[in-house]
């Protein structure tokens, strides 16, 4: 039998019965003796109450968010925390990511100076907030506890070092000094997966000028060659970095072979992946060149490049041709790696404005800055840039002889035939990718 409620025990009576209505329980709760007593109600919930329910929610969050403001923590600059165990490990690392980077007055993402850390803070620590959490990734790095974050320093996303899980984390440049100890070979952060003849050793190259990237030497080939010698034998092929550097390889066959996306997930899905495209003709023409400079007996690019050369059907079983279909092999690795962590660099820009590319491809690795034009020269006989290994060096380094040589004329109609035949699959990757390359 229920107990008899006086009126204004009823008002918190309804108090109670709006809130945990939602639930499907209500309780009556008698003032003068404090008895309580839950019963389960009905589906039904006035309106106005749940009008009353979401404005309250949404109240809420505008409070949390003006807070956060407030205090500087800034959306976007911390978009999440999240805590992962390194694998056989006692210690968690931090996971602060930055999905949202403001832009500046010319349209380009925003890169701060900044530096990698590995960050770890031992398992019983509890963190109760950003700034807690900033203070203890210092302390654990014999880092400068003093260092200030600024709002208007914003991070690029964390990256995976390794098959285990262990991370690096950015933070602004400052006074304060890295550790240079911990020489090893990692495996790689990033991959220049492709594409071949589309300027991806002269990017390799260039790249080699940032003090905060050590790059492999021949191309490893794990992926499609070597993958049964499994993850140490890659690890072993790259050189040996501290833990403020970035270790990348080169590989562009990477990119048109199906099976290596999944492959280099189960490595790492945080892998930064960076594909150099040029216009897929000149492409296809620059392979052939190459092709026919090793076989002179090779069948000429117009038979090549045809089924039938009466009806002009495009050969799209020939490696050359299927290379150009870049939408094809771009859709295969977005099944696995979000178009954010894929970086496309313009083959043709890299030729005439190579310090302009490297700004966004440092910026995509969220690195400092560093190679500028005063690294580049153009070398007008070759038709390709040169560079300096150092700002202030007179000694100009080209790249090998086979760079810049000369091609086989080729029909103009047959040219016309294969722009025709690319035309619809480069403007899907202009849809997609949103790059206009000029021949998309």
């Amino acid at each position: 039998m229920r107990t008899a409620f006086s009126e204004e025990s009823l008002y918190i009576h309804s108090k109670w019965k709006c809130w945990n209505k939602l639930c499907q329980w209500e309780q009556y709760t008698d003032q003068n003796n404090g008895s309580m007593l839950t019963t389960f109600v009905n589906n039904t919930l006035h309106p106005l109450r749940k009008i009353w329910f979401i404005a309250s929610i949404m109240i809420s969050c505008i409070c949390i968010t003006v807070y956060s403001l407030i205090l500087g923590i800034q959306p976007g600059v911390y978009r999440a925390m999240e805590i992962k165990y390194l694998q056989d490990s006692e210690f968690p690392t931090l996971d602060i990511s930055d999905d949202t980077k403001p832009e500046n007055s010319s349209g380009l993402f925003e890169a701060r100076h900044g530096r990698y850390l590995h960050t770890l803070v031992p398992r019983e620590e509890t963190i109760s907030s950003h700034a807690a959490l900033k203070v203890m990734a210092d302390k654990n790095l014999n880092f400068n506890s003093a260092r200030k974050l600024q709002k208007s320093d914003h991070r690029n996303s964390v990256d995976d070092l390794s098959e285990t899980g262990e991370k690096i984390l950015k933070y602004p440049s400052s006074s304060g000094s890295f550790k240079k100890d911990n020489v090893t070979r990692r495996l790689p952060h990033a991959i220049i997966i492709g594409v071949k003849k589309g300027g991806t050793r002269a990017l390799l190259e260039y790249l080699r000028l940032h003090p905060q990237i050590k790059a492999t030497g021949p191309e490893p080939h794990f992926f499609d060659d070597n993958y049964e010698k499994g993850l140490e034998w890659y690890r072993q092929q790259m050189p040996s970095s501290r833990r403020d550097q970035l270790t990348i390889e080169k590989t562009p066959s990477y990119f048109v072979t199906k099976e290596i996306p999944d492959k280099v997930y189960k490595m790492s899905k945080r892998t930064k992946l960076i594909v150099v495209l040029r216009d897929p003709v000149t492409r296809a023409i620059s392979d052939y060149a190459q092709l026919a400079d090793r076989r002179p007996d090779v069948k000429s690019f117009d038979d090549m490049a045809f089924i039938d050369n009466r009806t002009k059907i495009v050969d799209t079983s020939w490696a050359i041709i299927k290379i150009g279909i870049y939408i094809k092999h771009l859709v295969n690795w977005l099944e696995y790696f979000p178009l954010k962590q894929i970086h496309i660099v313009s083959g043709e820009n890299l030729i005439k404005d190579p310090a302009h590319e490297l700004r966004l491809v440092q910026e995509f690795l969220g690195l400092e800055p560093m190679i500028d034009n005063s690294y580049f020269t153009f070398n007008s006989t070759k038709g390709f840039p040169c560079f300096r290994k150092q700002v202030n060096s007179s000694h100009i380094h080209c790249l090998n002889r086979d760079k810049g040589r000369s091609h086989p004329a080729i029909n103009p109609s047959v040219i016309k035939r294969l722009r025709d035949f690319y035309k619809p699959f480069n403007s899907r990757l202009y849809q997609i990718t949103g790059q206009n390359f000029g021949w998309t």
